[in-house]
């Protein structure tokens, strides 16, 4: 039976504002900056793989392919930076090791640009066999559950036991497994104690507690000081997780491209972010573009490196890297994440940070679905990988890299903080509209406007409502 045919006016809509990447690859980006590949870059992995460790039991469930009468090529194309490429090609030479006569071809190259030519392959059905993917481009590709291999029928050479339900449910469209998450990521409140304590304050533990630290950190060390920073996107979310918590809703429902809050919600959600740039709490937009642009990231800002800036409510995967320009009198830590009394929900935002997703098209889905498992739960190859690709969601990789070594200090606390209230049901899959290309293009529009007091908040509300509501029909 031929594959699916993907709709092509969809596509075509789909990449008509692709230079608003969706919040997650950008944030991957962050966390992989450390390292300066920017260029497209393609090659063959040709390093050699070490000797094979020792698997966990669950491996067993992939068993190892018998060598193909003739060669196979597998396409795998990825994003990120100089580590991850490395790492990633000595996991394929892994791969290929184990499974001679199969060749894995490496398509990577650096976040730019990325979407827009994985679209333009989708369009022309010349995508990669494996790719690494943006959880939420499923809503862009697949709609309907057909636009990337389902993986469930391979099941017998993966590792499935080795994700939680959660994980596999949130990688599903419409029952159809579409890709395996490399990790989860969340947003957590970093704080920078040194800081706190020069303002002579305890980090926050509420948010009355963070609301009222605005003046005694202009105060204390000078008007240039604030409690947090973060671009336009992390403000916004921000102030949307109180909201949430108040009124037990996100802004879109996770499931129906529909405006989930009220109108009321809507315009405290606009009220609380305008409160948050305008008491000394939050970097105001005006100031940050003044240093640089907007949009500079946090770790490249001297304020954030000599503590002006207090604290950020940023993914976990960007800790490190958040760390790693502080001045040595600055010292990090994960602050509690700040709720409301009788919260009526943790207003958390949190998904899978990639998946890696196969083509409905590829000829060797069985060697595809093999692959995946592998470089996802596979002792070895979480090894050879590390945490390139974030705190590995497979059981077996996890216990992998931690065997000989604990994560680091605060990205496990961190890790820790967003497992618990994984656990406890606590954190809701966000629609993945919202991290639509278009759709933030939107909410930015919106926001700036509310930033540089060109739209009050009643005219915000309205337009997130009913302006929203008409991309989500669009794009729905």
């Amino acid at each position: 039976m031929s594959a699916p045919r993907l709709p092509r006016r969809r596509l075509l809509a789909a990449s008509a504002l692709l230079p608003a990447v969706g919040s997650g690859l950008a944030a991957d980006a962050t966390a992989t900056a450390t390292a300066t590949a920017t260029a497209t870059a393609t090659a063959t992995a040709t390093a050699t793989a070490p000797a094979t460790a020792t698997a966990p039991a669950s491996d067993a469930a992939a068993p190892r392919a018998a060598s193909p009468a003739s060669p196979i090529t597998l396409r795998f194309a990825w994003w990120g930076g100089g580590e991850r490429h490395q790492r990633t090609l000595a996991a394929i030479a892994a791969f290929e090791a184990r499974h001679p006569g199969v060749r894995i071809k490496a398509e990577y190259m650096g976040i730019n640009g990325y979407l827009e030519k994985l679209t333009m392959q989708m369009v022309g059905r010349t995508e990669p066999d494996i790719m690494q993917i943006n959880w939420a481009w499923l809503a862009m590709f697949s709609k309907d559950g057909q636009g990337f291999l389902d993986l469930a029928p391979y099941r017998s050479v993966m590792a499935l036991d080795q994700f939680s339900p959660q994980d596999l449910a949130i990688s599903s469209v419409h029952g159809k497994l579409n890709g395996l998450p490399s990790s989860f990521s969340a947003r957590i409140f970093l704080w920078n104690r040194a800081a706190w304590a020069r303002a002579g304050l305890s980090l926050p533990d509420s948010w009355d507690a963070l609301m009222a630290a605005g003046p005694q950190f202009r105060q204390r060390i000078g008007a240039r000081a604030y409690a947090l920073d973060g671009e336009l996107y992390d403000m916004l979310l921000l102030a949307q997780t109180q909201i949430a918590q108040r009124h037990g809703t996100a802004y879109l429902h996770p499931t129906e491209p529909r405006v989930a809050m009220s109108p009321e919600a809507l315009r405290e959600w606009v009220q609380l972010y305008q409160q948050l740039t305008t008491t000394q709490v939050a970097t105001p937009l005006r100031w940050r573009a003044s240093l640089g642009g907007a949009e500079k990231p946090s770790e490249q800002q001297p304020d954030w490196v000599s503590g002006q800036w207090a604290g950020l409510y940023t993914w976990d995967s960007t800790v490190r890297l958040r760390q790693a320009t502080l001045d040595a009198r600055q010292q990090l830590d994960i602050g509690p994440f700040l709720m409301l009394p009788q919260a009526r929900a943790s207003g958390i935002f949190g998904r899978p940070a990639m998946l890696l997703s196969a083509s409905p098209r590829c000829r060797h889905p069985e060697l595809a679905a093999r692959f995946i498992s592998f470089m996802l739960a596979d002792a070895q190859a979480a090894q050879l990988l590390g945490q390139v690709r974030g705190v590995p969601a497979a059981r077996s990789a996890l216990a992998a890299i931690t065997r000989h070594q604990p994560l680091p200090a605060l990205e496990g606390k961190a890790w820790q903080q967003i497992q618990g209230f994984r656990e406890a049901g606590q954190i809701e899959p966000p629609s993945p509209y919202f991290e639509d290309a278009r759709f933030r293009k939107f909410l930015r529009d919106v926001f700036e406007r509310v930033a540089y007091q060109k739209i009050d908040a009643t005219e915000a509300a309205r337009r997130l409502r009913v302006e929203g509501q008409a991309l989500l029909n669009r794009i729905g």
